[in-house]
């Protein structure tokens, strides 16, 4: 647990916290209002909803299973992307195939995905761990992630910072970053999107826009800058200004909490 220092009352108060929240929160608040995600269960979904309790009234939320801006009951959170309750007071309800039709045609502004493993050009991989022809540990594939890394006008990848996760290249590269860097992306035949950040429990990472190499731009509460690297299996760059963005709330941990419900967050 980490925590911080609020007042109530006049008095200070110690406000604890998790790292899956603390992620959670900081993922929400990169929401902005008007604007169309792609997102998966978990992290990700959980936290588009908390934006869209807060600062993000007119966020629009598009599922993988076909779903359009549904309406998420407190406490029911949705295990999959195909189980009825991620249903509930939707605008829509559309067949999987219509939605990656709608991010192929560019009317899904961000994508949101999670990794296994993630390399310095922001390639993702959810695949296997170790050679392809005899992994190590085989990992439950693409799903839509693909789709999302290709198609979405803004990636970001969210996820636990281990230095296991975080390698100089990944073993298998499920859904694309920005490849080799450079202009391997586009050459490839992608001719839009690309990952943007990397949102996780110690910090956020940028990529450089000439090369495209993971830069450290900010610094999340309880964290270091030493301890990021460490915990980073590539060479990091450090932006000119790094940001340090305040600790989640008590009212924000607060709408989190019943958001999630008995589940934990």
């Amino acid at each position: 647990m980490r925590g911080s220092v609020a007042r109530a009352s006049g008095r200070p108060v110690l406000v604890t916290f998790s790292a899956t929240e603390l992620l959670t929160v900081l993922t929400a608040r990169s929401f902005e209002d008007g604007s169309r995600v792609f997102a998966g269960v978990g992290v990700p979904l959980v936290a588009a909803v908390l934006a869209k309790q807060r600062q993000a009234r007119h966020l629009e939320i598009v599922v993988e299973g076909g779903v359009i801006d549904p309406v998420v009951k407190p406490g029911f959170l949705p295990i999959s992307t195909n189980e009825v309750r991620i249903g509930r007071g939707a605008t829509m309800l559309l067949g999987i195939t219509d939605v990656f039709l709608l991010a192929q045609r560019g009317y899904l502004d961000r994508g949101i995905i999670g990794a296994a493993q993630i390399d310095r050009f922001g390639n993702v991989n959810t695949s296997v761990i170790g050679p392809v022809e005899h992994p190590i540990v085989r990992l439950p594939g693409s799903g839509g992630a693909n789709d999302i890394a290709s198609l979405c006008g803004r990636v970001s990848v969210v996820t636990t910072h281990e230095r296991r996760r975080f390698v100089d290249r990944v073993d298998f590269i499920t859904s694309p970053g920005w490849l080799r860097g450079g202009a391997t992306r586009a050459e490839a035949g992608l001719a839009f999107g690309g990952v943007a950040e990397i949102i996780t429990d110690l910090g956020r990472i940028v990529f450089d826009p000439s090369d495209r190499h993971a830069v450290l731009a900010a610094i999340h509460p309880g964290s270091t800058s030493d301890r990021v690297r460490k915990t980073t299996g590539f060479a990091l760059d450090t932006a000119a200004t790094l940001e340090h963005p305040a600790p989640p709330s008590a009212d924000e941990l607060s709408q989190l909490r019943e958001l999630v419900g008995a589940a934990g967050a």
